[in-house]
């Protein structure tokens, strides 16, 4: 305090012209940091100055100068508003960096909901750090321990501090809701797609991005939009419902396996034995049995997001990229394929062997329709493959609850699994990698595609067992989504491939997973009968000849006729509808 006192005095002493240029000095430096500080933030990913593009870095800098003026005025003190600012571009940074290696994705604000799934899983990745990584963060901490210098003080009292707070928080606002509006966008060459939000980053900047991001937070109103066209729009495709069970009607078990997929749909590459042959053999022509490519909404990650679109019929398309429903919107009953069984006496069971409390599905599932949720600790003589509850495990809770259920009462049972998620890298006492790509030499593809194998056998064992059953049931299986980019780089690269500068075509290769649906009882055999996750209920339902409701017979529509303009406005219209509007008679 008396060092700080007599600093202050020195500077008194000194002429009127000096002690202006030493505060512009001051002024200049504190400006300066902000600078530094975009440029160090994004090099976590690349090289800002090749790659974001010229109006978007100064926007971006635009916003850590409003950033880093607000917190001087409110603290007062030029070194501690740029330290903290400091310290929030290192964490944003680093957790942006981990964020998309882990599942090729950035960071986004609604990622905030899913902070508690992303802790539960976070100490089964490699967050070991690279140099380049170490040297970004050293930057940041020899930058934090130079501001030590910065000696820039607001010279009046808090009351006086208030006035240019407001102002600054007025334009960054006003400059944020600027960055919304799509002609300065256009005008701004910023790149609006949120459907390819890796790129947007990569060109718009980190800070840019996020705030652009923060327009797609809630869900706005399609256009031409209202309850009475939404109902309307139904009555159309409303036929004959049957809404009690007249015959027999099967049993329905849905696997949703996590990170399932079969990556040779990315390109050619050998391995020492087949990966999948059950899975293969089926797609060949089995009876009973139809396959075939499901094309899905997330890559590497939000597991949650397939397994919505399936149970809804909904799709992620006209939500905001990266959002996840069950923990933004969903508050409350929503119609979905667990509540349309139900209604027609269908005990109705879903399960996960993880936390319960995983994207909210404690509080989701009975929502949607579940009358009964299994989690982590419902499991009980749980076997592990690396760290988590394998397949087996898994599919053993199906066949003990399909052998408890109510005589003659059909069950729904839908059960996402856990054995295959990320990361891949660890070696585990309780599990060797069998299956190896030639050439590659990838362990982590090496130890995907071996949990690939594995799950494999087991869904094997599962359609062995109900194969056996009298009762007639209907098993349906497929993967949530592809691994990260670090699992198939190896692959990309091997068939020439750029994972940076990919083609939309090749992109879209990356939500591409094999589906299964088998009958231990005649139905209609099919191969190759591609389709999209947010239809595949609907078809489900039709092949086991079973009743449709008005929305999933208008999806089927939509399905024959994916590029209607006038069905797609029809589809946003009805999702909004049943996710905000609906209430059950």
């Amino acid at each position: 305090m008396r060092k700080e006192k007599e600093k202050f005095l020195e500077e008194e002493e000194l002429d009127q012209t000096t002690r202006r240029m030493l505060t512009i000095l001051r002024v200049l430096i504190f400006t300066i940091v902000p600078i530094v500080l975009f440029y160090l933030m994004e090099a976590f990913e690349h090289n800002a100055f090749e790659e974001v593009r010229s109006l978007a870095q100064l926007y971006n800098i635009f916003l850590f100068e409003l950033i880093a003026w607000l917190l001087f005025f409110i603290t007062g003190s030029g070194r501690l508003a740029l330290r903290i600012e400091t310290v929030i571009a290192l964490v944003y940074g680093l957790v942006n960096h981990y964020v998309m290696a882990f599942r090729s994705t950035p960071l986004v604000p609604w990622d905030i909901f899913s902070i508690k799934t992303a802790a539960s899983v976070a100490g089964n990745y490699d967050f070991t750090p690279t140099k380049e990584l170490l040297l970004v963060c050293g930057g940041f901490v020899l930058l934090f321990l130079l501001l030590h210098f910065v000696k820039l003080k607001f010279p009046y009292g808090v009351f006086l501090r208030i006035i240019p707070t407001i102002c600054i928080g007025l334009v960054l606002c006003t400059f944020v809701n600027l960055l919304w509006d799509e002609d300065f966008q256009t005008d701004s060459y910023l790149y609006p797609f949120l459907f390819t939000p890796a790129h947007m980053t990569k060109v718009n900047g980190m800070a840019v991005t996020f705030a652009m991001d923060m327009a797609f937070v809630y869900v706005d109103k399609p256009t031409g939009y209202s309850v009475e066209r939404a109902e309307s729009i139904l009555k159309e495709y409303t036929t004959e419902y049957v809404e009690e069970l007249q015959e027999e009607q099967p049993n329905i078990i849905v696997v949703m396996n996590e990170a399932f997929s079969d990556l040779s749909v990315l390109g050619d590459f050998e391995v020492n034995e087949d990966y999948m042959p059950f899975i293969h053999s089926l797609q060949q022509g089995h009876e009973n049995t139809v396959t075939g490519n499901l094309t899905v909404s997330v890559c590497g990650g939000n597991t949650a997001n397939t397994e919505f679109e399936f149970l809804t019929g909904h799709t992620m398309d006209y939500f905001p990229v990266g959002s996840i429903p069950y923990q933004q919107y969903i508050s409350g009953e929503i119609p979905s394929l667990a509540s349309q069984l139900a209604d027609l006496g269908y005990a109705t069971y879903g399960m996960h062997p993880y936390n319960a409390s995983g994207w909210k599905r404690n509080e989701v599932y009975p929502w949607l329709g579940f009358q009964e949720s299994y989690f982590l600790f419902d499991f009980s003589n749980r076997y592990y493959i690396r760290d988590y509850v394998s397949d087996k495990t898994a599919y053993q809770k199906i066949i003990n609850t399909f052998e408890d259920k109510e005589e003659g009462k059909p069950a729904f049972i839908f059960e996402v699994t856990m054995q295959n998620h990320g990361g891949y890298t660890e070696e585990h006492d309780n599990f060797i990698a069998d299956i190896h790509a030639e050439d590659l030499n990838s362990v982590q593809l090496d130890q995907y595609l071996s949990l690939m194998k594995v799950s494999d056998q087991e869904f094997e064992k599962l359609v062995d067992y109900f194969r056996m059953e009298e009762e007639k049931t209907i098993l349906v299986f497929f993967g949530d989504h592809q691994p990260s980019d670090s699992v198939v780089r190896p692959i990309l690269r091997w068939n020439g491939v750029n994972t940076v500068n990919m083609s939309v075509e090749q992109a879209q290769l990356r939500y591409v997973v094999p589906y299964v649906i088998w009958a231990n009882y005649d139905i209609e055999e099919e191969m190759e009968a591609d389709t999209d996750i947010s239809f595949l209920a609907a078809n489900l339902l039709e092949r086991a000849e079973m009743p449709t409701t008005a929305y999933q017979n208008f999806l089927l529509e939509l399905e024959k006729n994916p590029d209607s303009e006038k069905l797609l406005n029809q589809y946003e219209v009805l999702q909004y509808y049943y996710m905000f509007d609906y209430q059950e008679e």
